[in-house]
C-alpha cells in the first residue's frame, strides 16, 4: 500500500491530491520553486522539499531533483498531478526503475498517446474515427486548418489559420510555445472543423485488464484553444453518448491503459466525431465527473496504482448537473493577456466543500488571501463548479456565486464567465468552440462605466467613515461638515480605464448626505472625454431619465460596507482598501479603483510612441530594426510571459526610433519595450 505520496506538482492540483490522501490516511511531500515556498500546498503537506529557482525548467520538470525529493523525505510513491511531468514517458519510468509506486498510466501507454501522430495512427487501426492530418505543411491545400502540439496539450501551441499566407508563421510560433511548455517543438496540422463542440469521455483502467466509460464532459467555451468552462453529462442523445463510450474504451483497451484517462473527441455539426488525442493523466476538469457520479477519481487512481481492481465494472448512473468554470488571472478585453499581482483577497460565497465531491458550490482553488500571482505559471487561480438537479439550476448558482465574489488586486476573467453562463447560446446548450469569437458582448464588463460614480462616491463615503472611526475625540462631527457649507469634500479616483472620477460630497450635521457630485470626464486614457462635463449622480441602474440624476440617501457608512437609497432601492456596496487601490463590490458588479493624491509627484514624461509592457516577461524575439519603417499591426517583437507568446504590435505606421531591450532581456510592467516615431523618416 502506499504510505507517503510525493506530489511532482504545484498549485490546486497538489492540494486536490493532498485533500483525497489526508481522508485516507496517506502522508503527502510537496516539492516547492521559490516563488512557491509561501504558497498553500506547500504549508498543507506533511513534508516539503525546495527546488531552487523559479522557472519551470528549473524545478517542476527537473526529473532527477524530484526523485531526491523523494529520496529524501522517504516517499514510497509519486502523483504527477496535471502539466509539468504528467504526460512525460521518462518521468514515469524513472519513478518506477527507482522503486517507487508511480499513480498513472504505464510509460509505453504515455509514450504512444503522448506523440499525437503515433497516437493517431494506433488509434486508427482500432477503429476511432480520425480528421485529416499533415507533417508536411507544403502538402496542405484545403483551409482552414489547426497548428498542433504533438507533444502537449492545454491549448500550447494551437494556431488556427485560414489563409496560405500565414501557415508558416502559425507553424513557427507553435513550434516555440510548444517547445517552451513541453520541451518538445514538434508540431502537426489538422483539418479545423467550424462550429464544434469539443466533448471528451472519461476512462479508467485497472491492472487486471478493465477499462470503463465514467461518462463525457463537454468543454467547448474555450480560449486560446484552452478550456475554460466544463459541464457533465454532456448534452448529447442516448445513442451518441454510447458511441463515443464505446470509442473512448477501445482507445483505451488499444494502448493497455492503467489509471485516469480522458480522450478527447471533436463532435461536428453533422454528428459525426472525431479523436483529437488522448490525455494520459487526470483533467483539470475531473470534478464535475465527480459530482454526477459521487466518484472520487485520486482514490481511484490510488486504489489502481495499488493493484486494486475498479470498484464499478461499468459506466455509474449520472446524478444531476455540473458545470466547472476556470478562474484564471488574465484581461479578456485585452486578449486575456495574463495578469500579476497580490491577491488581496479571494472570497467565494456559499461554497459547500472543496477538493472533493460535493453536491452544492465546490472550490478548488491553489491560491488564498495573500497569495502572490507572479509569471513563472499558468494563469490559473482555481476552479468553481456548481452541481444541481438540472442543468439551468447549475448554470444559475454557479453565474450568482461568481457575481458575489470577491477577487481584489488581480485581474481576472470573473465577468467574462458569468456573462457566458447567463447567455442565451449556453442556456440552449448550443455553444460550440468559436463561442468567444461570436459574442463580443461577454467581453464587457458586469459594471459599465457609467455606474462607475456611484461606486466611486461608496468608496470615498467609506473612506470618510474609515477617517472617522480614527479621528478619536472628534469620531462625532461627520466628516466634510463645516459651518460654512461652501466647500464639499474633494476625492479623485483613477478609475479601471484609467480616466479620472472626481467625487465631491457634503455631509450635514446628522452625518446625512447634504450633497453629492461626480465628475467621470476629467481625464481619460485617451484624454478629455468630449461632452462628459459634471455629473451629478449618474444612475446606478442606466435607466432613461430624462437628464435628471437620481435621488442619492445615504443609509448607512462604515469603512467596509456603504448602504445608500438610490431613488427608493437601497443597494449595498461592500468596500476594501489597500493603501491607495479600492475595491468595490455592489449588486451590478465589482470595480476597482485607485485614490489620486491632492497634489500629485512630478513624473518622468515617456517618449512619444513608447510602447510598454503590460507584464513582466522576457522578450523571446525582435521582429524588426532600429529605423524600420512599419505599418500598423507590424510585429514588433514578442513578449514571452506565463508560458505564453504575447505579440507586441505597431500602433500606427512609423518607424522604428528604439529598441531598448534585446532577445532575452528581462523585463517589468511598464518598461519601455519599443518606440514608434510617427514622424517621417529623418534619413
Amino acid at each position: 500500500m502506499i504510505n507517503r505520496l510525493l506530489v511532482a506538482n504545484r498549485g490546486e492540483i497538489a492540494r486536490r491530491v493532498f485533500a483525497t490522501c489526508r481522508a485516507l490516511g496517506v502522508e503527502t511531500v510537496a516539492v516547492h520553486s521559490d516563488a512557491d515556498a509561501d504558497a498553500p500546498f506547500v504549508a498543507e503537506a506533511d513534508h516539503a522539499v525546495r527546488l531552487p529557482g523559479n522557472t519551470p525548467t528549473e524545478t517542476y520538470l527537473r526529473i532527477e531533483k524530484i526523485l531526491d525529493a523523494a529520496r529524501r523525505t522517504g516517499a514510497d510513491a509519486v502523483h504527477p498531478g496535471y502539466g509539468f511531468l504528467a504526460e512525460n514517458a521518462e518521468f514515469a519510468a524513472a519513478v518506477t526503475d527507482a522503486g517507487l509506486t508511480w499513480v498513472g498510466p504505464p510509460a509505453k501507454a504515455i509514450a504512444a498517446m503522448g506523440d499525437k501522430m503515433e497516437a493517431k495512427a494506433l488509434l486508427a487501426e482500432a477503429g476511432v474515427p480520425m480528421l485529416p492530418t499533415w507533417t508536411d505543411p507544403d502538402q496542405i491545400t484545403d483551409f482552414p486548418v489547426l497548428v498542433k502540439a504533438s507533444a502537449g496539450g492545454g491549448g500550447r501551441g494551437m494556431r488556427v489559420v485560414r489563409d496560405a499566407a500565414d501557415l508558416a508563421e502559425a507553424v513557427a510560433s507553435a513550434r516555440r510555445e510548444a517547445a517552451a511548455a513541453f520541451g518538445d517543438g514538434t508540431v502537426f496540422v489538422e483539418r479545423y472543423v467550424e462550429r464544434g463542440r469539443h466533448v471528451e469521455v472519461q476512462i479508467f483502467g485497472d491492472t487486471h485488464g478493465n477499462v470503463v466509460a465514467l461518462g463525457e464532459r463537454d468543454c467547448s467555451i474555450q480560449r486560446r484553444h484552452q478550456k475554460i468552462v466544463e459541464e457533465a453529462p454532456a448534452v448529447v442523445g442516448p445513442q451518441l453518448r454510447q458511441r463515443l463510450h464505446e470509442a473512448a474504451v477501445a482507445a483505451g483497451r488499444a494502448v493497455g491503459y492503467v489509471g485516469a484517462g480522458t480522450v478527447e473527441f471533436l463532435l461536428a455539426p453533422t454528428g459525426e466525431f472525431f479523436f483529437l488525442e488522448m490525455n494520459t493523466r487526470l483533467q483539470v476538469e475531473h470534478p464535475v465527473t465527480e459530482a454526477v457520479t459521487g466518484l472520487d477519481l485520486v482514490r481511484l487512481q490510488l486504489l489502481v496504482a495499488e493493484g486494486e481492481p475498479l470498484p464499478v465494472a461499468a459506466t455509474p448512473p449520472v446524478d444531476g448537473h455540473a458545470i466547472e468554470v476556470r478562474l484564471c488571472a488574465e484581461d479578456p478585453a485585452q486578449s486575456f493577456r495574463p495578469a500579476t499581482g497580490t491577491l488581496h483577497r479571494f472570497a467565494v460565497p456559499g461554497v459547500t466543500g472543496a477538493f472533493a465531491p460535493t453536491k452544492g458550490l465546490r472550490l478548488d482553488s491553489g491560491v488564498t488571501d495573500g497569495s502572490t500571482v507572479g509569471v513563472h505559471y499558468d494563469s490559473m487561480l482555481a476552479k468553481l463548479v456548481a452541481w444541481a438537479p438540472t442543468r439551468a439550476e447549475a448554470a444559475r448558482a454557479l453565474a450568482g456565486a461568481l457575481a458575489r465574489a470577491e477577487f481584489h488586486g488581480v485581474a481576472t476573467n470573473r465577468d467574462l464567465l458569468v456573462r457566458v453562463l447567463r447567455s442565451p447560446e449556453f442556456a440552449a446548450a448550443e455553444a460550440d468552440t468559436g463561442f468567444l469569437d461570436r459574442h463580443p458582448e461577454v467581453f464587457a464588463p458586469l459594471l459599465p462605466a457609467d455606474r462607475w460614480p456611484l461606486a466611486a462616491l461608496a468608496a470615498a463615503l467609506a473612506s470618510a467613515a474609515a477617517r472617522r472611526a480614527e479621528a478619536g475625540v472628534l469620531a462625532g462631527l461627520p466628516s466634510g461638515w463645516r459651518n460654512v457649507p461652501a466647500f464639499p469634500q474633494v476625492i479623485r479616483y483613477a478609475g479601471p480605464d484609467s480616466g479620472e472620477i472626481e467625487v465631491r460630497y457634503r455631509l450635514d450635521r446628522t452625518g446625512a448626505l447634504a450633497q453629492w457630485h461626480t465628475d467621470p470626464g476629467l481625464t481619460s486614457a485617451d484624454g478629455p472625454s468630449a461632452g462628459s462635463g459634471p455629473v451629478t449622480g449618474a444612475d446606478p441602474a442606466g435607466a432613461d431619465r430624462s437628464g435628471q440624476p437620481p435621488t442619492v440617501e445615504l443609509v448607512e457608512a462604515r469603512p467596509d460596507r456603504v448602504v445608500l437609497d438610490v431613488d427608493g432601492v437601497r443597494r449595498a456596496f461592500r468596500v476594501h482598501r489597500v493603501g491607495s487601490a479600492v475595491f468595490v463590490d455592489g449588486p451590478d458588479g465589482a470595480t476597482s479603483l485607485t485614490e489620486l493624491p491632492r497634489f500629485p509627484l512630478p513624473t518622468t514624461e515617456l517618449a512619444a510612441g513608447s510602447l510598454l509592457a503590460p507584464l513582466p516577461g522576457a522578450v523571446s524575439r525582435v521582429h524588426v530594426a532600429v529605423g524600420q519603417r512599419v505599418a500598423a499591426g507590424d510585429l514588433l517583437l514578442t513578449l514571452e510571459a506565463m508560458k505564453l507568446e504575447h505579440p507586441v504590435l505597431a500602433p500606427t505606421d512609423g518607424v522604428v526610433a528604439e529598441l531598448p531591450v534585446p532577445a532575452g532581456g528581462q523585463v517589468d510592467t511598464g518598461a519601455v519595450l519599443a518606440v514608434v516615431n510617427t514622424e517621417e523618416d529623418p534619413r
